[in-house]
């Protein structure tokens, strides 16, 4: 008789390198699966089930929704997104919100609301090398990652990538064709590269001397990730759009784009749209983390598990310097980045990790990424690191 992953490796599309488990049960920052083998998850989900699986306050939300309303379109209004939209509004620095599905879907929103706002020929986005921004044709052209673009040219044009940290470069990139720079504050996929402040202050006033749109992918470094709820608030500048995703309804799908009323009104009726957008289940969702994850204290823990997690992956580089580069990233999001020498060993690495229970990613291809739910507690981290120093002590 066949099993689980047999039958599905059957039905799918070989899209995805998975691990060998169906998982089943989740509860906090636990995961089991299929077989009663429990797992240590400092994925969440890539960065999206940041109030931890199945948290009781999200659940309920979804539950009742469900009960009451799951989709009408948006040719009418429907509460959830009232209450979300104006949750958004109130803790950012938008006057405007557009409702997706995913944060691809808010990327691709993004894109063509800045060529609408540069007006007729001036079309061209710069982005960074090493970012990442979806796998829609026009987020993949954005990408800086030619890996990601193989097999898929040719792209959409008008795509152009400056090299990380070096705005002098970025600066020669911009024409009079130019409508917006879009960056990560963090790059996520790229191999949990935080830019500088004063990189990202620069680009910001790049932008404001050319008169071109900043655009904010916190995608990933959003949701309060980072320790604050958008990863800018520390850099002390405003984009003029920003993008959020998987974080925002702790599982179900949902993007947000957020904007101010200036560019908001390139928009008319028609031009952009989304069946699911907004839908009112996923909407209850995000309500629910939204206010949980702006009550009080809860960013503040995040900042004090988010040191306590850095400290413990930066004892193990300390301590296996011959292997490992150093830690970076904000908040609870943390990356062991691995020496050259080894990184050809860091899809192992993850291997060994899953078998003794610990789930986390590799970004950048060297950069043992970790991003646990924000209410992962410091016992939790300690078990975390004390698995992954028994690993990196084996190599």
């Amino acid at each position: 008789m066949k099993n689980l992953i047999d039958i599905s490796n059957e039905l799918f599309i070989n899209t995805y390198s998975r691990h060998p488990a169906v998982m089943v049960e989740g509860k906090g920052c636990r995961l089991k699966d299929a077989k009663g083998n429990n797992y240590l998850d400092f994925t969440a989900g890539i960065a999206v089930c940041s109030l931890g699986h199945c948290h009781p306050v999200v659940t309920e939300a979804i539950c009742r929704q469900a009960g009451r309303l799951v989709h009408t379109s948006n040719l009418y209004h429907t509460m959830p997104q009232i209450e979300l939209a104006s949750l958004l509004v109130e803790n950012s620095f938008a006057d405007k919100v557009f409702l997706a599905n995913s944060g691809a879907e808010a990327n691709e929103a993004a894109i063509k609301l800045a060529r609408k706002h540069g007006g007729t020929g001036c079309f061209e986005i710069i982005s960074l090398e090493g970012s990442f921004h979806g796998r829609t044709l026009a987020t993949v052209a954005a990408t800086g990652q030619r890996k990601f673009h193989h097999g898929y040219e040719p792209l959409p044009v008008g795509f152009y990538h400056a090299p990380f940290g070096d705005i002098e470069a970025m600066e020669r990139l911009i024409t009079n064709k130019t409508c917006a720079i879009l960056v990560e504050p963090l790059q996520g996929e790229g191999g949990v590269r935080p830019l500088e402040h004063k990189y990202l202050q620069a680009i910001r006033t790049l932008c404001d001397k050319h008169s071109i749109l900043l655009i904010l992918d916190e995608i990933q470094v959003g949701m309060g990730r980072t320790g604050t709820l958008f990863a800018h608030e520390q850099y002390g500048i405003r984009p003029d759009i920003l993008t959020c995703a998987k974080a925002l309804g702790n599982g179900m799908p949902i993007g947000a784009l957020l904007t101010t009323n200036k560019v908001a009104g390139s928009f008319k009726p028609g031009d952009h749209a989304s069946t699911f957008g907004g839908n009112p289940v996923a909407c209850a969702a995000a309500v629910a983390v939204l206010k949980t994850m702006t009550s009080a204290g809860f960013l503040e823990g995040v900042r004090s598990r988010g040191e306590h997690l850095h400290k413990c992956l930066k004892s193990i580089a300390d301590q296996y310097d011959r292997l490992c580069r150093g830690v970076r990233g904000q908040g609870l999001i943390q990356g062991l980045v691995l020496d050259d020498k080894v990184a050809d060993r860091a899809g192992e690495i993850v291997s060994t990790l899953f078998k003794a229970g610990v789930l986390i990613t590799l970004a950048g291809g060297k950069v043992l990424r970790c991003t646990p739910p924000l209410i992962v507690t410091i016992e939790e981290i300690d078990a975390m690191a004390s698995v992954l120093e028994e690993v990196i002590s084996t190599l």
